[in-house]
């Protein structure tokens, strides 16, 4: 049987072909494994969804190298899909981009994207926020390509610029900006942030010498996905999508349950056993699964010791 490529190794590939890469993005192991049930082929660690789902804070840069590598090393132990991991500003200077790039490589990551705001950051999307001189950013990507090369990994370096709507910054700054972290800092491949046109997004992709996201800032309807393939994208990035729909879901359906109680369990049940796409059983997205636990017991266990399955009770997933 030949050998599966690495994550990394297929999350460049998929960046190169023709089709569009969609990159929905989350904070937890069990959206990893849900993606990859799906067939999706890349997950982005998204940041500011790590930041507020598992710690409620704000997307302001309070926690740090540590507490994200510790969550991708979480994502890459039960699953084998490219990730995507949020780097931040790499929590420093090029010191500690060089520790973070070489941290995140060994921890499975299949690319890290590094931003060239000024710490303490923002989320990419809110207002407030102030990059890097152009030097100072430039060196941060040398010094993750070089510590990624050090160490003889795969990873993929994905410089991303916030220059568009930040203070003092423009368009026509961070597309220059762009071009030179790969021309001149070895990026693989680029994220201009918050591009207010069709028509930037085009000219971007058309002039950056690597594969781009363009992460749409303008005004509403945004580009489909059609038309980001049209635009030249090699992927489109979806960071707070699967969180939103969730938060919006137990939303509803606690507000539900205050007012009526069980009925709203059986209501919402009833709803999930009716989807076309059937109910979710969370165990099966587990590593390892409920089958793969008997066989592990059956063939490691001492007939005495393994447990009565059969004959012992237990249920299917109850909402």
């Amino acid at each position: 049987m030949a050998e599966q490529a690495s994550p990394a190794v297929r999350f460049r590939q998929a960046l190169e072909r023709p089709e569009l890469l969609q990159i929905p993005g989350g904070f937890s192991p069990l959206i990893a494994r849900m993606l990859e049930s799906l067939g999706f082929e890349a997950f982005f660690m998204a940041g500011s969804q790590t930041t507020a789902h598992v710690y409620a804070l704000p997307d302001i840069g309070l926690i740090g190298m540590r507490e994200m590598i510790e969550a991708a090393q979480r994502i890459t132990a039960v699953s084998d899909i490219p990730v995507l991991m949020d780097g931040d500003t790499g929590y420093g200077n090029v010191l500690n981009v060089h520790r973070t790039v070489r941290e995140c490589a060994q921890a499975g990551v299949a690319c890290i994207s590094l931003e060239d705001q000024e710490a303490p950051k923002r989320s990419g999307t809110s207002a407030g926020r102030r990059c890097i001189p152009e030097d100072e950013a430039l060196g941060k990507i040398r010094a993750a390509v070089a510590a990624r090369d050090g160490i003889g990994s795969d990873m993929l370096i994905c410089a991303r610029t916030d220059l568009i709507g930040s203070e003092g910054g423009s368009y026509e700054a961070a597309l220059d900006r762009s071009i030179k972290f790969v021309e001149q800092g070895g990026a693989d491949l680029v994220w201009i942030n918050t591009v207010e046109t069709r028509e930037q997004m085009r000219e971007a992709c058309e002039r950056i010498p690597a594969p781009v996201i363009p992460h749409y800032g303008g005004g509403p309807p945004g580009p489909s996905t059609e038309e980001m393939r049209e635009l030249g994208a090699a992927a489109m990035l979806f960071p707070g999508m699967i969180g939103n729909v969730g938060m919006q879901a137990m939303w509803e359906f606690l507000n539900d349950f205050k007012e009526r109680g069980v009925e709203a369990q059986r209501d919402w049940g009833l709803r999930t056993r009716e989807s076309k796409w059937g109910a979710v059983d969370y165990r099966r997205l587990l590593k390892p699964s409920p089958d793969e636990i008997q066989a592990i017991e059956a063939d490691f266990l001492p007939q005495e010791l393994q447990r009565d399955y059969e004959h012992t009770w237990g249920h299917g997933t109850q909402v």
